[in-house]
């Protein structure tokens, strides 16, 4: 704590300062005609290129106006630093959308070459989970329920259990981030018990259900005591950087702000200490210990989710144009990248934690993407090695849905 508290002091306020060693360049890195994103926000540690650094994951994809339908599969990708950034199709995906893609996620045991992405069946419309193996060139693992189909929501950051939730509840109770026309065995249930977090056992394939509607909603009831007429729903399970935590958000009626329920909490993997938290923003980034970072008061702060308060802020306010934008922290813990989504445009502002130090790209146009499903949101994900990142954004040229990279690059101080 000692240490975080010292550190915290250097970027928090009025030291934060453009930098002058350092820069940002942006570049195109995947063309048309066809789209190409990898979807999901770099939070947590969810990191598009291989641990060699020689493979990107993506999504390509045929269209971009609309939702996918149960028909719609979308080309799984690697794009090969080592040939030119050449694009070549592994398998294809029917569990995707535009805003989460397909939750790739390198594993971390095989993190070189094996990576899970979800898929549904398209003759049941259940989701499922796949294991794909670069150098095999095939699909090593699926992991399927059959009365309870599932897919990943969250890969433990050091590997062997992957959280999973029900995509077919999340389609019909907030369709941005479901898979539109997939099987949802929950029914009409309100807060079913058989439904909520599950937890899978990566070696050994195991299932287990980690915490249930039915106990969120005795939770929640606490404070809203209308849940017993809503249906709840979950998004963004996301691991603490040592899996001691998890943090996530119950939901309901997400579409209409007078009725809504945005709840954050967390849970240790073994099922133990519920707890509802201070919200601070949709897409918070874990940072360490029990130390979250998201917004509060138009500031980007630091959240101790043990001590349940605000315990600091980071950069000062002229330095983040939206500070609850998508946020990620880089691998390392050294960069933090926010992505503020105004008038029209995606912009990333890159701080260096070691001195408060930072730089913004260039504003980025989302053309009539700017909202509802299809919006194009900022979704920075980091390399592994803390010096480049990835975002969305359109071609200039034809308007196509493409992947750009950010590098950190070193400069001599203005004289």
């Amino acid at each position: 704590m000692r240490a975080f508290a010292m550190v915290a002091g250097v970027v928090a306020g009025l030291l934060a300062q453009p930098a002058r060693d350092w820069r940002l360049d942006v570049a195109q890195l995947t063309r048309g005609p066809r789209h190409h994103f990898f979807g999901y926000i770099g939070h947590v540690r969810t990191v598009p290129w291989s641990a060699d650094g020689r493979y990107i994951l993506a999504l390509r994809t045929f269209f971009q106006e609309r939702m996918p339908g149960p028909g719609d599969a979308a080309d799984v990708v690697i794009i090969d630093t080592a040939n030119g950034d050449a694009v070549r199709r592994l398998d294809r995906s029917r569990g995707w959308n535009p805003q989460q893609g397909t939750m790739f996620y390198w594993n971390p045991a095989a993190s070189r070459s094996q990576f899970f992405f979800n898929d549904r069946d398209e003759a049941t419309g259940k989701v499922f989970t796949v294991l794909y193996d670069v150098v095999a060139r095939r699909r090593v693992r699926e992991y399927r329920f059959d009365d309870t189909p599932v897919a990943n929501g969250g890969v433990a950051q050091r590997g062997g259990r992957f959280l999973a939730l029900n995509y077919g509840r999340m389609a019909r109770l907030r369709r941005v981030t479901g898979y539109p026309g997939a099987h949802d065995y929950t029914g009409d249930a309100l807060h079913p018990a058989d439904d909520g977090i599950h937890m899978v056992d990566v070696a050994s394939g195991a299932r287990q259900l980690l915490v249930s509607y039915r106990r969120l909603a005795d939770l929640v009831r606490t404070v809203r005591p209308d849940v017993d007429r809503k249906a709840l729903f979950i998004n963004h399970t996301l691991w603490s950087r040592d899996d001691s935590h998890i943090y996530f958000y119950v939901r309901a009626e997400f579409d209409t702000p007078a009725e809504r329920i945005d709840i954050p909490c967390t849970i240790r993997p073994d099922g133990t200490g519920l707890t509802m938290h201070e919200h601070i923003g949709g897409h918070p980034e874990w940072r360490d210990g029990t130390h979250l970072i998201g917004v509060k008061d138009n500031r980007q702060v630091v959240y101790d989710i043990a001590s349940r308060r605000v315990a600091d802020t980071l950069g000062a306010p002229e330095v983040f144009p939206q500070p609850g934008g998508d946020i990620a922290l880089s691998p390392d813990g050294g960069w933090l990248v926010n992505g503020h989504s105004l008038r029209g445009i995606n912009g990333y502002t890159a701080l260096r934690l070691a001195d408060g130090t930072w730089a913004r790209t260039p504003d980025m146009s989302r053309g009539a993407y700017t909202s509802g499903e299809l919006r194009i949101d900022g979704a920075p994900a980091w390399n592994r090695s803390g010096d480049a990142f990835l975002f969305p954004g359109l071609d200039p040229k034809d308007g196509t849905r493409q992947m750009f990279l950010t590098r950190i690059v070193s400069q001599r101080p203005a004289p």
